[in-house]
């Protein structure tokens, strides 16, 4: 009978392959969510300022990891959510300030008639 010859080895200058994830944590996975929507909602809708700071950082994110800088891609997506919730929470309390202010303008002018 003929002999099955053994199936080829791989070369000694070749270093086996790590699996994804192995190594250097979120190696080969996904980047974590820049927060880039919610930091244009922010900017069109809330405020403008922090919106803005907001998408710079939200930017940041995916070339940091592509650079292999994990933690500071995790920082920045971090940075980019806690301004966009700060910008609408600002955005919120001046539209609050301004009905109140709209309203008590409005009984002062409606009781000096």
């Amino acid at each position: 009978m003929s002999e099955i010859p053994p199936p080829p080895s791989m070369p000694p200058s070749m270093p086996p392959q790590m699996p994804p994830n192995m190594g250097m944590p979120g190696a080969g996975g996904t980047p974590p969510n820049n927060n880039l929507v919610l930091a244009i909602i922010t900017t069109v809708l809330c405020c403008l300022p922090l919106g803005i700071w907001s998408i710079i950082k939200a930017a940041e994110v995916n070339g940091k990891w592509a650079r292999g800088d994990y933690q500071g891609a995790q920082e920045s997506a971090a940075t980019a959510k806690k301004v966009a919730l700060w910008g609408i929470g600002v955005g919120l309390l001046v539209i609050v300030l301004y009905v109140v202010l709209v309203v008590v303008l409005g009984v002062a002018g409606s009781t000096s008639n």
